[in-house]
């Protein structure tokens, strides 16, 4: 019965069940702890009353002194002047003797009262705390005017240039080429202007239209409609500024 398990709101659940004692494992124990407790114990008694067995007895006579343990400098040593300079110099030339000639020394005293001195080089101060740079790299020394090309095209303009203007050749016999053959009409400036003045009208009274929709666009309808008239008005503001950008049109002669 003790192996039968019920619901957990089962009357049997009420009966007091036997608890079985907790099995502890037994606790762990070094195999070396003997050989532990015995040599504290050997270490202990040999020195447990009066300390160490042999200690060495300081001797009476070597007590701490006074500036014992200060750091000492060694002691100076005075030499002679004999034995540090055992070579005598020369003595001093007389007034009355003559220079030695052809001598000649590491420094070539010729060259260094010959040779030009050394021109500062120029600076610029642009603070008032006097911070300076080398007038080179502030701007002010007109070095690039100097140069073998300086005014003069760049050779990639030059290039674009060239690639400009052969484009616009070969669009010019296009241009004409479809003329000759009577495929494009040119616009004169009248019809263009008479255009202009078509299409600036349509977009007045599309935006008429636009502005007299209601505030409230709750239909699909009504959504729609003001739908058209944006696409419309968008590209009537394109053709617009086509005809007023370009000057010469032409259009396919059906």
């Amino acid at each position: 019965m003790s192996d039968v398990i019920y619901p957990r709101e089962s009357v049997y659940n009420l009966i007091p069940k036997e608890e079985s004692p907790i099995q502890k494992p037994s606790r762990y124990v070094s195999k070396f702890r003997p050989n532990v407790v015995r040599e504290s114990k050997s270490s202990k008694n040999a020195m447990r009353m009066m300390g160490p067995a042999k200690v060495e007895v300081p001797s009476p006579d070597k007590f701490l002194k006074k500036h014992s343990k200060e750091h000492k400098l060694p002691e100076k040593t005075h030499r002679s002047k004999d034995a540090c300079c055992t070579v005598r110099k020369p003595p001093v030339p007389a007034r009355t003797d003559h220079p030695p000639m052809g001598i000649h020394t590491k420094r070539d005293f010729v060259k260094t009262t010959v040779a030009v001195p050394m021109k500062p080089q120029p600076i610029s101060v642009d603070t008032h705390k006097g911070h300076k740079q080398p007038l080179e790299n502030s701007g002010l020394v007109p070095k690039y005017i100097m140069k073998k090309d300086y005014g003069e095209v760049p050779e990639y303009l030059q290039q674009r240039n060239e690639e400009e203007r052969r484009a616009q050749e070969e669009f010019n016999n296009f241009v004409r080429e479809q003329r000759e053959q009577g495929a494009m009409k040119h616009l004169s400036d009248e019809e263009r202007q008479a255009v202009l003045e078509g299409l600036k009208s349509n977009w007045d009274k599309l935006h008429h239209e636009y502005q007299g929709l209601s505030l409230f666009i709750d239909t699909l309808s009504k959504k729609a409609h003001k739908e058209r008239l944006e696409e419309a008005m968008k590209q009537l503001e394109k053709d617009i500024s086509l005809f007023e950008r370009f000057r010469t049109i032409y259009i396919p002669d059906n």
